[in-house]
């Protein structure tokens, strides 16, 4: 059944990279079977109420797992996404994230498969009527309860600067080969030209917009001839500044990160990111490098290097890329916008945006490709993701797709403009700025924290009263 959900959700993976695709889906059926054998044991001994609770109590810890960097992170199927399309059901996200929506999931379906197991055991009896009750209050609870929080308390500045998002509608294929950096940054500044005007500040662009084979070094960008038309562009535009992805580079005399590749020949070393940066007509200001990369395609665990080879490249490499630590925002040159930046696979991991948004950014701006997976639900489930985002946060949302959704997002998880797939164009707007900073924001994923803890304290339960038994079998 795992393995059947797995394809019937994400079977788009395929178009982008058939050995990464059929891993995923093992890999990811295998390990969501652990809550379930977990949940067979206990059932052995203790009764529903407490193998119930188990049983929601290991899924909520492997997703938990998975929403943090182990090597395999794929947190794309949490429950709590399935209402990344109705984000007017889970206003409550800016309390709890997505992990309040798995609980939602997995208690109202445990509460259902109660009542009908009741009903076809014994019919309708007074334990069947209270699981009913039950069940509509579960259903009912989260809106009723929370919504009158639902943007209260929130200090909301409209700027008089607006925000333009391009959407280039480049082949993403197209994007890595040769000889065709010259036309793409062309088409790039082209569109941007025609929505940008005397008040726009914020000009976004998509994930590796600039993009040349060998890298861009990221220290000299200005002495790089073929980024000359950018610069002719920001001198043009002096009031604008540029948040755009870039493949890039940096070079070290020595080994001087534990990530740095050696140049063949040289006692220098390299460590490549796929990144982006913030600049204006003066130049770089800052730098920002994929810190949750895609696993396959980005980068592979220690434990699995063997296969690396398995894999195709898409816009990255299984050698890995290297990662930043800090999750510090990026400040445009008017000091009105505090980036919280978002490369692609990023956008779905809701504690990792949020400590962006607690250590001052103002809006997220999400910078994607999405085109590997042709028109496939692939792309229409990550815009969505986003939404989530936006609410948890309460943060406007820029998001920059090469062949699309291009969007901007409300703090409410609302759309605006979005761009159909496979066209180009450039949106634009005035977007709400806010310090407010939610209870998610605060206190991050603490509902996965302590159901982590309690499947802890369950195993060890488990344990102890097997431990147990078995001395009390042999009389020690």
């Amino acid at each position: 059944m795992m393995f059947v959900w797995n394809i019937a959700t994400t079977w788009w993976i395929w178009n982008a990279s058939i050995p990464g695709s059929l891993a995923a889906f093992f890999a990811n059926s295998l390990l969501m079977c652990f809550p379930w054998v977990g949940y067979h044991v206990i059932k052995r001994k203790w009764d529903d109420g407490l193998s119930y609770t188990s049983l929601i109590a290991f899924w909520m810890c492997f997703e938990y797992i998975h929403l943090n960097d182990w090597g395999l992170s794929w947190p794309w199927l949490t429950l709590g996404n399935a209402f990344a399309a109705k984000p007017e059901w889970v206003q409550w996200y800016e309390f709890t994230g997505v992990s309040g929506g798995t609980v939602w999931i997995l208690l109202s379906n445990v509460l259902l498969y109660s009542i009908l197991k009741e009903y076809i055991q014994y019919k309708r009896t007074k334990k069947y009527f209270g699981l009913m009750i039950g069940w509509f209050v579960v259903l009912a609870l989260p809106n009723v309860l929370l919504v009158r929080f639902t943007n209260e308390n929130k200090i909301t500045s409209l700027s008089g600067s607006n925000v333009v998002v391009v959407q280039p509608n480049i082949d993403p294929y197209e994007k890595v080969s040769d000889g065709t950096f010259d036309v793409q940054i062309q088409r790039l500044i082209s569109t941007s030209e025609k929505a940008i005007d005397t008040n726009t500040a914020l000009l976004v662009w998509p994930e590796t917009a600039l993009f040349m084979p060998n890298g861009i070094e990221e220290d000299k960008m200005k002495e790089n001839h073929f980024l000359n038309p950018l610069w002719v562009f920001l001198q043009r535009h002096p009031n604008i500044s540029l948040f755009t992805g870039i493949e890039s580079y940096r070079t070290y005399e020595g080994k001087k990160t534990k990530t740095a590749r050696p140049i063949e020949g040289t006692n220098y070393y390299y460590d490549g990111f796929n990144g982006s940066v913030l600049l204006d007509s003066s130049g770089p200001m800052s730098f920002y490098h994929k810190s949750m990369l895609v696993p396959g395609v980005e980068t592979l665990p220690w434990f699995l290097r063997f296969i690396d080879k398995w894999f195709e490249k898409f816009g990255g490499t299984t050698a890995g890329y290297a990662k930043q630590k800090d999750r510090t925002p990026l400040v445009d040159s008017n000091h009105l916008y505090v980036i919280a930046p978002a490369i692609c696979y990023e956008s779905i991991y809701g504690e990792f945006m949020s400590r962006y948004i607690k250590n001052g950014a103002n809006v997220i701006c999400i910078i994607t490709n999405d085109g590997w997976w042709d028109n496939t639900p692939g792309h229409k489930q990550h815009m969505n993701y986003a939404r989530l985002r936006a609410i948890e946060t309460r943060k406007n949302i820029a998001r920059s797709a090469n062949t699309g959704i291009s969007c901007f997002i409300d703090e409410n998880g609302n759309l605006y403009e979005a761009q159909p797939w496979n066209t180009a164009g450039a949106i634009k707007m005035n977007l709400p700025l806010n310090t407010y900073q939610t209870f998610y924001v605060k206190y991050g994923d603490w509902l996965y924290k302590f159901m982590t803890i309690l499947s802890i304290l369950i195993i060890i339960t488990r344990l102890f009263f097997k431990l147990r038994n078995v001395l009390v079998k042999r009389n020690i």
